[in-house]
């Protein structure tokens, strides 16, 4: 019988010991970013087509023209824009399936060594505030947070550098002592425009694709290899012993 060999953990070389503040993404970061690709293009798109009288397939194309129109703006995950916009309840339809939401591995270990070890863990998200309160709530990750940072109070989305002018007088953070993590490359870019010393992309954002033709359609966003990357919070572990 052939031996499987245990999967090798990376090690990812962040000087903690020169950081003050760690900054976290939500969606695709520290959450399985299923739940919210599930949801935006299965479930939604089921509930327009019934609502609307419209087959799956054209609601869903309706749709994601839609949400391309709208990306990289506040209303990208406004839900109450979204409620209108669409004649949905879309808090309601997500409180229906936040059996889904699920935190990504040694995520939960990761904030408990953060948090031993004396550092600020600030949340900061484009995540409208009724979505983040449904995953709170399923995930109980609020209690490891010294603040939230939410696009939706400051006016701006995280891709525009005036979200991180407004959100830094609020938290008071270093940007020479504090480490940003986030699965969006563009994100990272402004961050780093900002002036954050240290970032991390998070790779693999979802355990897996809600179908076939959706990968396929990702796959067009490739990583232009500018930031050091994570599969798992695992390997900052050994980093901050």
């Amino acid at each position: 019988m052939e031996r499987k060999t245990a999967k090798k953990i990376e090690i990812v070389e962040i000087p903690f010991g020169q950081i003050d503040s760690v900054l976290l993404d939500l969606d695709g970061t520290l959450l399985d970013k299923y739940f919210d690709d599930y949801f935006w293009e299965h479930l939604v798109p089921e509930k327009y087509a019934e609502a609307h009288n419209v087959t799956f397939g054209r609601a869903k194309e309706e749709l994601l023209e839609m949400y391309r129109s709208h990306e990289a703006t506040l209303n990208w995950t406004d839900l109450d824009f979204w409620s209108s916009q669409l004649g949905l309840d879309i808090p309601a339809l997500k409180e229906q399936i936040k059996h889904l939401i699920e935190v990504h591995p040694h995520v939960e270990e990761f904030l408990e060594a953060l948090r031993s070890r004396g550092k600020k863990i600030y949340l900061f998200t484009n995540a409208h505030y009724k979505a983040i309160e449904i995953k709170f709530k399923k995930t109980g990750l609020a209690k490891y947070f010294d603040h939230v940072v939410a696009s939706y109070g400051i006016g701006y989305p995280k891709e525009d550098i005036r979200f991180w002018e407004k959100a830094q007088p609020r938290v008071g953070f270093e940007r020479e002592k504090s480490l940003f993590i986030d699965d969006t490359e563009s994100v990272l870019e402004t961050a780093d425009k900002f002036g954050i010393k240290y970032l991390l992309l998070k790779e693999k954002p979802a355990s897996k694709d809600v179908e076939e033709k959706v990968k396929e359609r990702k796959s067009t966003k490739t990583k232009t290899g500018r930031f050091q990357t994570i599969k798992d919070f695992k390997e900052l572990l050994t980093a901050l012993k």
